[in-house]
């Protein structure tokens, strides 16, 4: 007997095509990179209103607007650069 349920989802074309990346780039099936991502959905609600979280997230969007950080390409490519780098 099934447990699991069959949805329908509609994503703009190019959420579908990040989600697609991520979930190949990880040897995901797209259910589970979804089931994953309404995992943490769920959960981040009871992180939002915890005190020391917040404090946290300040911290490090504070860091991220000090280093010119303004969107998760710029995250990326900095990991990227450092990690590339240490290779070197």
């Amino acid at each position: 007997m099934r447990i699991a349920k069959t949805i329908s989802i509609t994503l703009p074309p190019d959420m579908l095509a990040k989600a697609q990346e991520t979930a190949e780039r990880e040897h995901r099936t797209m259910s589970e990179l979804l089931r994953e991502a309404l995992r943490r959905y769920l959960t981040a609600p009871s992180l939002r209103n915890d005190p020391q979280w917040r404090e946290l997230l300040e911290y490090g969007q504070a860091k991220g607007r000090a280093m010119g950080i303004t969107s998760e390409e710029d995250v990326e490519r900095i990991i990227h650069e450092y990690r590339a780098s240490k290779r070197a």
